[in-house]
C-alpha cells in the first residue's frame, strides 16, 4: 500500500521500519519538530526523522495541523505534503499532535492507530506507565480506526501481552513496539476485511501524561505501590526520594515477602549488599539499584561502597 506514517518516539521508530521491510511505499513521514536535548540542549531530530532520512523518506515536521490554528502556515505547508502523497492510508503511532478532521479524512482508507493498550483501558498519553502503575497484569496494542476523539476509535485488531513482575516501562515498550509494528504489518494485507469494532462504554480509563513530580517516592504508600511506580516511570522520569539532603534516583527494587517492620515510613531498617530495606506504609521494600546526582546506575552492593549508609537513616516523606 501506499502510506504516510506520522509518529515521533523510538515506539513508531519500530513500527515503520516494520512497514518499510514488508514493502509498502512510505510516500511521506510526519514527526514532530526538533528539540533541544542532551546536556548541549542541542536540537535533536527525532528516532522517526532519523531513521526515515537515513531510507531516504520525504519528512514534513509541522507545528501543528490546525489550518486555524497557532500555526497555520505550518498546516498549508503539510496539507499540501499529505495531498501530494495520494496515499491509501495513514498510519499514526505516538505521533504527538492532534489530527484534525481534515487529515482523517484525506486517506481513502482513512487513518490507523497503533495504540499500546486493550482499549478503552489506558487512552491517553501514557498508557505503558499507567497500566505498570495500576498493577494491571496484562495490556496489549490496539489497532484503531481514529476518529476526532481521544482514542475513541473502532478497533480493528487487538493484541494482548502480559506484565511481567519486574517488567519496567522499558522492558514493556519494547516488547510493545515490536507488537504493534507487526499487528499493523498483518492488519494491512486484509484491510478491507477488518471488522470494526466499537469499543465498550465501560472500563474506559485516561493514562495522562507524566509528570516530573509524581516519581517523588512517598514511603507511606504500600511496599508493593512503590515497585509498581519505580517501575513505571523507569526510564523517565525515574522515581527518587531524598537521603542526608541528596536526591538518590531508585532504579530498581523489590518486595520482601512477609516483610514487616514497626519503624517509621522511610527508615532504612537493614543495609546489605542485597539491597537497601526500607519500611513502608505496608511492608517492606528493598532497593535494589541506586543511582546519585550526576552519577550512574549501580547494584546496591557498588553503591555502598562510596556511600557509607546506617541502618536507622530516613529517606524524607513528602509532606501531605
Amino acid at each position: 500500500m501506499r502510506l504516510i506514517f506520522a509518529g515521533t518516539p523510538e515506539f513508531a521508530r519500530e513500527a515503520l521500519a516494520q512497514l518499510h521491510a514488508a514493502g509498502h511505499a512510505v510516500a511521506l513521514v510526519l514527526t514532530q519538530p526538533d528539540r533541544p536535548a542532551g546536556r548541549g540542549m542541542k536540537l535533536q531530530a527525532s528516532p522517526v526523522k532519523q531513521w526515515a532520512q537515513s531510507h531516504g523518506l520525504a519528512v514534513c515536521q509541522p507545528r501543528s495541523l490546525r489550518l486555524e490554528g497557532k500555526y497555520p502556515e505550518d498546516a498549508r505547508m503539510a496539507q499540501a505534503a499529505l495531498q501530494a502523497a495520494k496515499a491509501d492510508a495513514m498510519v499514526v503511532a505516538a505521533y504527538g499532535l492532534i489530527l484534525p478532521q481534515w487529515v482523517l479524512d484525506l486517506p481513502r482508507h482513512g487513518c490507523l492507530n497503533i495504540h499500546a493498550s486493550l482499549l478503552p483501558r489506558w487512552r491517553g498519553a501514557a498508557p505503558i506507565h499507567r497500566a505498570i502503575e495500576a498493577g494491571d497484569t496484562h495490556t496489549g496494542i490496539t489497532l484503531m480506526q481514529m476518529d476526532a476523539g481521544l482514542d475513541t476509535g473502532d478497533m480493528l485488531a487487538v493484541h494482548t501481552e502480559a506484565i511481567l513482575a519486574h517488567d519496567t516501562t522499558a522492558s514493556l515498550h519494547d516488547r510493545l513496539a515490536v507488537a504493534g509494528g507487526a499487528l499493523m504489518v498483518q492488519a494491512l494485507k486484509t484491510l478491507d476485511g477488518l471488522q470494526r469494532t466499537p469499543q465498550p462504554a465501560q472500563g474506559v480509563t485516561y493514562a495522562h501524561k507524566i509528570e516530573k513530580h509524581e516519581a517523588t517516592l512517598d514511603w507511606s504508600q504500600a511496599a508493593i505501590t512503590l515497585d509498581r511506580r519505580i517501575r513505571a516511570f523507569h526510564p523517565f522520569p525515574g522515581a527518587h526520594s531524598a537521603l542526608n539532603g541528596e536526591i538518590l534516583k531508585i532504579g530498581a527494587a523489590e518486595v520482601l515477602p512477609h516483610g514487616k517492620s514497626t519503624a517509621a515510613c522511610g527508615t532504612l531498617v537493614h543495609i546489605g549488599p542485597d539491597g537497601l530495606d526500607v519500611a513502608t506504609g505496608e511492608g517492606v521494600l528493598r532497593l535494589t539499584q541506586l543511582q546519585r546526582p550526576g552519577g550512574k546506575r549501580l547494584s546496591a552492593a557498588e553503591f555502598l561502597r562510596g556511600q557509607p549508609l546506617e541502618a536507622g537513616m530516613r529517606f524524607d516523606v513528602p509532606a501531605a
